[in-house]
């Protein structure tokens, strides 16, 4: 589905109270499919491509791609859906932005899996930046390139090692459709400029915020939770074991528990909502 205000491709299944859920940078709202069905027995869960990503229409003309402009767009988007302060959850680039909106107060709960932005000094970042790079340089190569790393298992279980624990479970069809989502992505270049010189800081979340890093990721490693745990000393910091960078992918039922968790605990805050 798509709104007809802002352009926002999403795909909504359950009831409940709202879950919104947020993708990386360059991904789709279908890198939730595995947990979409577990998170939507108890919640009206939302998945959504991001503005510039997967089927959306860009940021509207003259907004930076930056947490503010990403910040009013989503409350525009939220209003658009006739949803108000939902739960979130988010991966990568979504984490950060599920962490920037628990600090503003504009959602319910925030889980963040392995959020971006909590970098373990310039090195670190620029390698995160370089390696997102290449990702795309082969989303863009010529098609026989790309119909051969998709085809293939062993290729495509090869090049995909980066993202998930487990790339042999992706198929030719949803690795296919990720790589021409990415190759169109066209906030991808600006977001990673925006990355350059970003780490997050800001007012400490008022409501609940699960920080839940991917054990075995090689995007955003590990060692950056230190970082996450600094800044954010009231959250709730896991580990989430035998994960990749993408980890619904990886343990579906620990993600859409540590999910399930968080908003639990909002929702029990809260009654009324």
């Amino acid at each position: 589905m798509i709104t007809q205000q802002l352009g926002i491709n999403y795909e909504r299944r359950g009831t409940g109270s709202p879950l919104v859920l947020l993708h990386g940078i360059g991904h789709r709202w279908q890198a939730w499919n595995p947990v979409l069905d577990l998170l939507a027995e108890r919640h009206d869960v939302i998945a959504m491509d991001l503005p510039g990503f997967g089927r959306s229409a860009p940021m509207p003309a003259g907004a930076q791609h930056d947490l503010p402009s990403t910040m009013t767009a989503l409350e525009q988007i939220f209003a658009e859906l006739g949803i108000r302060a939902p739960h979130m959850a988010g991966n990568s680039l979504g984490g950060l932005i599920a962490v920037e909106a628990a600090s503003r107060g504009i959602v319910s709960s925030a889980t963040a899996l392995s959020p971006a932005g909590f970098w373990d000094g310039g090195m670190d970042r620029a390698r995160a930046i370089t390696t997102l790079r290449l990702l795309r340089a082969g989303a863009v190569a010529p098609r026989p390139l790309g119909l051969a790393l998709t085809g293939s298992r062993l290729l495509r279980t090869a090049s995909l090692g980066v993202l998930y624990a487990h790339p042999e479970r992706i198929d030719a069809r949803s690795a296919r459709g990720d790589m021409a989502a990415l190759r169109a992505a066209t906030a991808f270049a600006p977001t990673l400029r925006t990355g350059r010189d970003f780490s997050w800081s800001g007012p400490q979340p008022t409501v609940p915020l699960t920080v839940a890093w991917a054990e075995l990721d090689k995007i955003l490693p590990l060692r950056q939770s230190r970082n996450a745990a600094l800044a954010l000393p009231a959250a709730h910091h896991v580990v989430l074991r035998g994960c990749g960078h993408v980890p619904m992918v990886d343990d579906p039922a620990l993600v859409a528990r540590t999910i399930l968790d968080t908003c639990a605990r909002a929702d029990a805050a809260n009654p009324a909502a």
